[in-house]
């Protein structure tokens, strides 16, 4: 036979399970949320990167485009016989 006392201590142990799954859950759930947030914005910081990397890309190509076309404009007016000497 079992005493009250015993049936008392069993019904409490019912529900470790219950309060360690819970526990378990949280910390998990809590766990993975911050690894998505991490993943994410680490994916963001490269976008940031990515997209400053072709803008510095596209700037320089500008600029070389530009030093092209002023010697080209500066070879031009020298074949066609005009004075442009530097300042």
């Amino acid at each position: 036979m079992v005493s009250s006392h015993s049936l008392e201590i069993l019904n409490k142990m019912d529900w470790v399970p219950i309060a360690f799954v819970t526990f378990k859950v949280l910390v998990f759930g809590t766990g993975m949320f911050f690894a998505i947030k991490w993943h994410y914005d680490k994916e963001k910081e490269e976008q940031k990167r990515a997209v400053l990397r072709a803008s510095g890309k596209v700037g320089a190509v500008f600029a070389l485009s530009l030093l092209g076309l002023l010697l080209f404009t500066f070879v031009l007016g020298r074949t066609l016989g005009l004075d442009l000497p530097f300042p």
